[in-house]
């Protein structure tokens, strides 16, 4: 009896770089307001920073983009560590930086900012993160400078993360800081994904994760990329003759197969860096048998040595 054939799933080449990032909270701050008032937000590096309403309405301002009005319930990210305004009116004059005000520490992580005046009240939740991981830079890369996700949007999951973040942050319990760091995970992710969904037609990373025929080639590079990988196997992934392959990758990616696979591997390989291991196992994990070897590939493709990366604790600069 011949083998039936099983009909080919396509990868979600989307949804594992989205699951290959991984979010920490840097600190988080819950603000009560009444009246006019703003803050600054500080630049903070690569991390990235968001702004959950709870109650009133509240402006975001960041450096080249216009100013975004959140209402109750709406998300806000700023991916890229700007300096950004907070305000209840773009017009009250700023109380200055908020890591420099007076306000409530509960943990180390975690406070509460409250400012007493004559109007409406706000309520908002704030958070600074970390995004890591290989996929973080390219994805990262893509979003604009506010990602905006409403409540008027159809995602009741923001509604629905917000109550238990906000459940968190006011009884603060033991382990409540791995339950904010796993649901601002979600709240980002969730975010992410929303904002990459609404992107028609999508180009770049983002049109080439998902091509049917280049996604599956991307994916398992991203999955194993120690692998051997020549472009003659990438086209079997792809299901496509090596010539049509080639032609085609190039075309919606816009570098060559091989040339990809180097810089993911990089990417890959400056994680592991960043997270603390050795270059002996940072190569191993770039697909590399000789340390030294890929010690003078990591150099030519970033400008720096891995000991340099890993002693710093960053990845490949964007």
């Amino acid at each position: 009896m011949s083998p039936v054939a099983l009909p080919r799933v396509a990868p979600d080449a989307v949804g594992e770089a989205l699951h290959r990032l991984r979010v920490a909270g840097v600190f988080y701050c819950r603000t009560e307001a009444a009246g006019p008032w703003a803050v600054d937000m500080p630049a903070f590096g690569d991390c990235l920073a968001f702004h959950v309403v709870t109650q009133g309405e509240v402006w975001v301002e960041v450096t080249g983009a216009p100013p975004l009005r959140l209402g109750a319930g709406d998300l806000a990210l700023v991916p890229h560590g700007r300096g950004h305004l907070l305000a209840s009116d773009l017009a009250a004059p700023s109380l200055g930086r908020v890591d420099l005000l007076p306000q409530e520490y509960v943990t180390e992580s975690y406070s509460v900012l409250r400012h007493e005046g004559r109007g409406d009240r706000t309520q908002l939740v704030c958070g600074v993160l970390t995004v890591d991981g290989p996929a973080a830079r390219p994805l990262l890369d893509l979003l604009p400078a506010v990602l905006h996700v409403p409540r008027s949007a159809g995602a009741p999951w923001v509604t629905r993360t917000l109550e238990l973040m906000t459940a968190e942050l006011a009884q603060p319990r033991p382990g409540g800081e791995a339950v904010l760091t796993r649901l601002a995970d979600v709240l980002v992710v969730q975010a992410v994904r929303a904002w990459l969904d609404a992107q028609e037609p999508a180009t770049g990373w983002l049109g080439a994760l998902r091509d049917p025929d280049v996604g599956a080639a991307l994916a398992a590079v991203h999955r194993d990329p120690a692998r051997p990988w020549t472009v003659a196997a990438l086209a079997r992934e792809a299901m496509m003759s090596r010539s049509a392959f080639a032609a085609r990758f190039t075309q919606v990616v816009g570098v060559p197969a091989m040339r990809y696979v180097a810089a993911w591997r990089m990417h890959v390989a400056a994680d592991r860096l960043a997270r603390g291991d050795g270059v002996a196992q940072a190569a191993a994990a770039a697909g590399y048998g000789s340390a030294a070897a890929f010690s003078r590939a990591f150099v030519r493709a970033t400008g720096r040595s891995p000991g340099a990366v890993r002693r710093r604790g960053d990845g490949v600069s964007r």
